[in-house]
């Protein structure tokens, strides 16, 4: 008996398991036989087996990319108000703030504003509506009296468990139809271009100079 073979086998039982938890495939040997050709047969996205709106007219990836970050950031903003409506919140980002202090705790106000990747002026006023609203406190650093620390306090605590249900449940929409792999593979994804771009908007750069110094600093083929 080729044991090697037959461990190869239970772990793809397992894998198909796994995969299958919203069965998708039936569970049985017919379901497994299909599930093992279809994850066969998967392609690897390639230009030419990957459709897009005005594809045909040359309109490139990048600018396809672009767009759909912006739709989705649009709808993840329908969400996120939704899942604040008739809350004590005014904005999606009141709970971002406290859910970003509740994860990573206490953190100076430049830390708590570059997080959540605003310019320091927005940031500051949803800070002082935080503070007003006794949904955190802000202290002077031990080590450096002119840098204020941030910290969530039980009552921002409170008030961010009334919503997260709802929360919970618009970021589960956000991510739509997603199979699990594809949900790590954007992440990784995402992941790679916000390691790229955070580097650059912590230098705040002046608008006027911003793509010209990124192109400068950095190779970007024309295809």
């Amino acid at each position: 008996m080729n044991y090697n073979l037959a461990k190869d086998v239970i772990q793809l039982l397992e894998q198909f398991d796994s995969e299958n938890k919203k069965t998708q495939y039936t569970s049985d040997i017919e379901g497994f036989k299909t599930w093992v050709q279809h994850h066969q047969n998967k392609k690897t996205p390639t230009q030419k087996n990957i459709l897009w709106e005005g594809k045909e007219n040359g309109r490139s990836p990048e600018s396809v990319i672009s767009t759909l970050l912006v739709h989705m950031n649009r709808y993840a903003k329908t969400y996120s108000k939704s899942a604040i409506a008739s809350s004590e919140f005014s904005t999606q980002e009141e709970f971002i703030y406290l859910i970003n202090l509740k994860s990573f705790g206490e953190m100076s106000k430049t830390e708590l504003i570059k997080k959540n990747i605003q310019d320091k002026p927005v940031g500051n006023l949803i800070i002082t509506r935080l503070i007003k609203n006794e949904w955190v406190k802000q202290t002077d650093s031990k080590t450096d009296k002119r840098t204020k620390i941030i910290a969530i306090t039980q009552k921002g605590l409170d008030a961010l468990e009334k919503q997260m249900t709802n929360i919970r449940n618009a970021t589960k929409i956000v991510c739509g139809n997603l199979t699990e792999d594809e949900k790590y593979e954007l992440i990784e994804l995402l992941n790679k271009l916000d390691h790229f771009h955070n580097p650059i908007f912590g230098r705040n750069i002046e608008s006027a100079n911003l793509i010209d110094t990124v192109f400068r600093e950095h190779s970007f083929n024309d295809n």
